[in-house]
């Protein structure tokens, strides 16, 4: 694996990560009412999302021939 393997790979468990914390935080906070909760869960979710198709556009490059 080389440096780029390695980081497109950290990069989409961290992006898995974030999708599953932040609809954690999302399910809480729609489940006890709280406002702060749901707009974070939603920002990490929003994030998570970025993250994976960035990685998904940065492999389907046609100059990333391997």
């Amino acid at each position: 694996m080389d440096g780029t393997t390695k980081a497109l790979l950290a990069n989409k468990l961290i992006a898995i990560g974030l999708l599953v914390i932040g609809f954690l935080i999302f399910a809480s906070g729609y489940r006890y009412g709280s406002p702060s909760s749901i707009v974070v869960g939603c920002l990490l979710v929003a994030i998570g999302i970025i993250l994976l198709i960035l990685k998904i556009a940065r492999r389907n490059r046609p100059d990333s021939a391997a």
